[in-house]
């Protein structure tokens, strides 16, 4: 698997192929958007609809969109932050892991996750923080299995839902 930056056109645009593959991906995941509310219809997730949140990701200044490629094919994606909004938060965060959802339990995601951790930690970064929404069980047992520790309760920044702060030391390789 390789991860990569999604390529962006100079004009902000994300290239026609590209767009349809992630919004295949993103719609291949119906359950997770009907739970987490981000389209209004989770059955018709639109290539429009995912330009806009796409962009809105990458207006954030330290934000990245890596697509996971396997065999050539896109089997997922993970948006990263590379510093919290909040200026006291040191660490960086991943805001959103998705796997075709053909793929889930396959051992896709790990790699996702181990590519996305081996990333910061040869930036130098010591520790990597995420949020899952409450209730996101199946997200809980498989970063909770990553060794993620709960480190709180808060609400997310945009829609103000009810989510689990997790946190990983990344002094030690993968495994």
């Amino acid at each position: 698997m390789i991860l990569e930056p999604i390529p962006v056109h100079d004009d902000g645009a994300l290239p026609g192929t590209v767009l349809t593959e992630v919004t295949e991906l993103y719609a291949s995941n119906r359950e997770f958007f009907a739970f987490s509310g981000d389209f209004p219809d989770p059955e018709h997730i639109t290539e429009e609809q995912v330009a806009a949140a796409l962009a809105d990701e990458l207006a954030r200044p330290t934000a990245e969109v890596l697509l996971a490629r396997s065999e050539g094919r896109l089997v997922g994606l993970a948006i990263t932050l590379g510093q919290h909004p909040n200026p006291e938060d040191p660490d960086p965060w991943i805001g959103l892991l998705l796997v075709d959802a053909k793929l889930h339990r396959t051992g896709v995601g790990r790699q996702l996750a181990d590519l996305v951790e081996d990333r910061f930690r040869t930036a130098g970064r010591e520790a990597v923080r995420l949020a899952i929404l409450e209730g996101n069980d199946q997200a809980g047992w498989f970063w909770t299995n990553r060794d993620y520790e709960l480190i709180g309760y808060a609400e997310d920044l945009e829609q103000k839902r009810p989510c689990v702060l997790m946190r990983k030391e990344l002094n030690t390789p993968a495994a």
